[in-house]
């Protein structure tokens, strides 16, 4: 059976640096994918080039057996893969309820006439609906602005899925969020989505987060995969220790002098 999604030598180059060194990956159906790696892995740049956001200088990406590596983020979007984003792309001044009637309004293929009513009873329908399911009803009427991150960070993934994706990426969904938060916020975020089936690669900073959610995991260094597997057997991986979770390991391990690596920031790539 075809992937889902493929990544075939997928390689970029800003001027001299190497964001994406020759990614081979492939994603099968409703997999939950976690991507770990430290500032300037090469995570976010292979989100971006997937999205339609970033080009690749060389490669190819297909979803679904078609190669989609020339479209646009909107096309993208239209073929059924989605986003988030580890800032909340969302209307900052509207309420809750708003941010999602303008999100579905989008999403409706013949809305080009801008003249038609947004508070429509299909479309206030599914608002409500999204807002129970991703358990941020309580909030329907604040501005997105006085949100908590968490909150936020769910509205922003609700909005992400008015377009009904089948491939979902998330960058960093609980970041800004509170410990006490984020499994809870998880666990939400999660069930919303395999209610809808959705197959799910994700970019996190917390090695608790990813692997607690995570079926597989996808380690980034220096712009290529280094690692790829279950997420115990990722976190165990030698270059995982040292270049991601920055892990002391023992002297033979840590080359000649015998002194552990220092532990890189994880983040943004």
């Amino acid at each position: 059976m075809a992937a889902m999604l493929e990544a075939r030598q997928l390689t970029k180059s800003f001027g001299s640096v190497i964001a994406a060194d020759q990614i081979d990956v492939a994603v099968a159906e409703h997999e939950v994918v976690g991507i770990i790696g430290a500032n300037g892995a090469g995570k976010t740049t292979f989100v971006n080039m997937v999205t339609g956001y970033v080009k690749p200088s060389a490669g190819q990406i297909f979803y679904e057996g078609k190669e989609i590596t020339a479209l646009a983020p909107r096309e993208v979007t239209r073929i059924g893969i989605c986003r988030s984003f580890q800032v909340p792309q969302v209307f900052m001044s509207a309420t809750v309820f708003d941010n999602l009637l303008i999100s579905l309004g989008v999403a409706e293929r013949d809305l080009v006439r801008f003249w038609r009513p947004m508070r429509r009873p299909h479309l206030e329908a599914e608002a409500e609906r999204l807002m129970r399911r991703f358990q941020i009803d309580a909030y329907a009427d604040q501005a997105a602005m006085l949100l908590p991150q968490g909150v936020r960070k769910m509205l922003d993934i609700a909005m992400a899925v008015v377009h009904r994706p089948r491939l979902l990426l998330l960058d960093e969904p609980t970041s800004g969020v509170s410990v006490e938060e984020k499994f809870g916020v998880m666990d939400t975020i999660m069930a919303a989505l395999r209610e809808q089936r959705v197959t799910v690669l994700f970019v996190e900073h917390d090695m608790e987060i990813v692997t607690r959610y995570a079926q597989r995991v996808l380690a980034f260094y220096e712009g290529a995969i280094v690692a790829d597997g279950p997420p115990e057997q990722v976190m165990a991986d030698e270059q995982v220790r040292r270049y991601v979770t920055g892990e002391a390991l023992p002297a033979a391990a840590a080359g000649p002098s015998g002194g552990a690596q220092a532990k890189p920031e994880i983040g943004d790539a």
